[in-house]
C-alpha cells in the first residue's frame, strides 16, 4: 500500500525566527482528506564533549516552554545552508568557549516526526581545548557551564534534571562507548 499524503493545498500560520507553523490539506492514500499542522525548522546540531578527564561538559538553561532549568549537551539552530559540522564546532566554542581536535557525526535523527521537521544532528568532540578568545553566547542566551562525570549525568537524568531526548540520548551513547552499563 502507497502511504503518502499528497498536498492540496498549504495556509501559512505563523513564519518566525526559529519556526514556521503551517496547515496543510492532503489527501490519503484512500482518497479521503485531512489536514496536518506542521512546524518547519531549519534543523539543529548538537554536541557530546567530554575532556580528557572523562568529565561531560554540560550546559544548564531556561526554557521557557517548560518553565524551568534542564541540563543539556551543548546544542543549536543551523543557519539557513550551514554546513552542520561548521556549526556544531561553533557552537560548541560559543556555548562553552571549548574548541576540538576533531568532530563525528554520531547520528542524525527527526525530533518529532508526527508534526515537526526539525532534525538534529548529534555529533562527539574530541580533544577538546579552552579557548582564550572564544566566541560568545548569543545576546539572548544564558549558560551556566557544567563539567560532570557520567555517574552525575545519569544521576541528573533520575532526578529529571536532564530531562531531554538529545542530551539522554548523549549519556547513553557515552555509557556504551565507555563500556560502563551502571
Amino acid at each position: 500500500m502507497n502511504l503518502q499524503e499528497k498536498t492540496i493545498s498549504t495556509k501559512k500560520i505563523f513564519d518566525g525566527r526559529i519556526i514556521s507553523v503551517q496547515v496543510d490539506e492532503v489527501e490519503l492514500p484512500n482518497g479521503k482528506t485531512s489536514t496536518r499542522e506542521l512546524v518547519k525548522h531549519p534543523g539543529a546540531v548538537a554536541i557530546i564533549a567530554v575532556t580528557d578527564e572523562e568529565k561531560i561538559v554540560l550546559v544548564e538553561q531556561y526554557r521557557k516552554p517548560l518553565e524551568k532549568e534542564i541540563i543539556e549537551i551543548p546544542a543549536g539552530k543551523l543557519e539557513k545552508g550551514e554546513d552542520p559540522e561548521l556549526c556544531a564546532k561553533r557552537e560548541l566554542e560559543e556555548e562553552t568557549g571549548y574548541g576540538c581536535d576533531s568532530i563525528e557525526l554520531v547520528a542524525s535523527f527527526y525530533t518529532s516526526p508526527g508534526f515537526a521537521d526539525e532534525i538534529i544532528h548529534i555529533y562527539v568532540a574530541k580533544g577538546l581545548e579552552k579557548l582564550e578568545d572564544a566566541a560568545g553566547l548569543d545576546e539572548d542566551e544564558f549558560v551556566n557551564l557544567m563539567e560532570v562525570t557520567l555517574e552525575e549525568a545519569l544521576e541528573f537524568i533520575q532526578n529529571q534534571r536532564i530531562y531531554d531526548a538529545k542530551t539522554i540520548y548523549a549519556i547513553q551513547y557515552l555509557q556504551l562507548a565507555l563500556g560502563r552499563t551502571k
